[in-house]
């Protein structure tokens, strides 16, 4: 149902979010202006509510005043873009970042923007790319001003009413949290919401992982074991015997399990379609939040082992600890005369 305050967004970056955030808005009767370096992207959306751009000077030049832009770009281009972008902009206009730029950089850019007086707004976008029919929940910073007047704009992106059943202690506050958006605070306090949302996240899914390889080789004892002086025996090999089926427990896990969740569904759909999951090497990325969520922990003197396990974990995965692997290989060579074992 088309909202009772439609607004105008001009788009910058339409990848996997931004193109979906703008088929939600026009989906509920906003006006979309969208422009992406790629083309294609853009004639994929013009129609029905979206008109295309082909710069960001002919963005601006079809946005009405006040504009209100959002750029949805990788961290590592966003600053040369807002750079390219305030050129075109006018007192008055907005800038949101849904990006997951370093909150830092939020509070430069918006002191920076202030002297222009364009106002700058820093939300943390999450949802990837289910958010088109699930929406996103957006942690929001900035001037309470305007984020009350963007309002309109995040209700129609964020989840609404969801189906999650309401957290029965606040019952009857008011908010938008159980709408799925919120102005957590000035600027960068959205995407510092965000960081450690995604440190979160690393923990998570490690923990998740780990645990489903320790059911993959709960075998170990039923394959033949290496007796030598480089490896140590497993001391009860029938203990570890089982040939667990885990895709299904992943599945098993969903229903009831104190740790169902979201993550929990999407790994269960992906061992249901490739139970060895041949299609994937292992190398996981890292796009900055989970070392600047340690960053803070450090900062603020606060423990935070899980989530730096996590973080170091997804180093491994790039051979990044290859190096450090063959030291210590070399000085149980140089020390004991030990011979490192081809497997």
């Amino acid at each position: 149902m088309p909202t009772q305050t439609p607004m105008q967004l001009g788009m910058i970056g339409l990848g996997r979010m931004g193109a979906n955030i703008v088929r939600r808005l026009t989906r509920d009767g906003h006006r979309c202006v969208a422009y992406d370096v790629n083309p294609e992207a853009v004639a994929k959306l013009e129609g029905d509510g979206v008109v295309g751009a082909t710069s960001l000077a002919d963005l601006a030049a079809k946005l009405d005043a006040p504009r209100t832009i959002w750029l949805m770009l990788p961290a590592a281009i966003t600053g040369d873009t807002l750079n390219q972008l305030v050129d075109y902009l006018e007192p008055g206009d907005v800038v949101i970042d849904g990006g997951n730029s370093f909150y830092q950089d939020d509070i430069s850019r918006s002191r920076e923007l202030a002297v222009r007086q364009i106002h700058y707004v820093d939300c943390g976008t999450s949802g990837g790319v289910w958010g088109l029919e699930r929406g996103y929940s957006l942690m929001i910073g900035g001037e309470a001003p305007i984020v009350a007047r963007l309002d309109p704009l995040f209700r129609s992106i964020s989840p609404g009413e969801d189906g999650v059943a309401p957290t029965v202690a606040r019952s009857g506050r008011p908010g938008t949290a159980t709408s799925g958006y919120l102005h957590c605070g000035p600027n960068g306090a959205g995407h510092f919401v965000k960081m450690v949302h995604n440190g979160i996240e690393y923990g998570m899914m490690g923990a998740i992982a780990e645990g489903l390889s320790i059911l993959k080789h709960a075998n170990a004892g039923a394959s033949d074991i290496e007796a030598d002086a480089e490896t140590t025996p497993m001391r009860n090999p029938d203990f570890y015997s089982y040939d667990l089926d885990v895709a299904e427990i992943a599945e098993l896990w969903r229903h009831g399990s104190v740790i169902s969740s979201w993550l929990m569904d999407l790994t269960a759909e992906a061992l249901a379609g490739s139970p060895e999951l041949d299609e994937f090497s292992g190398r996981v990325s890292d796009s900055g939040e989970g070392r600047w969520t340690v960053q803070a922990a450090i900062d603020e003197s606060v423990p935070a082992p899980v989530i730096s396990a996590a973080l170091w974990q997804r180093y491994e995965s790039r051979e990044r600890g290859q190096f450090a692997a063959k030291v210590l290989s070399a000085m149980r060579s140089e020390f004991g005369g030990h011979v490192e074992k081809r497997s």
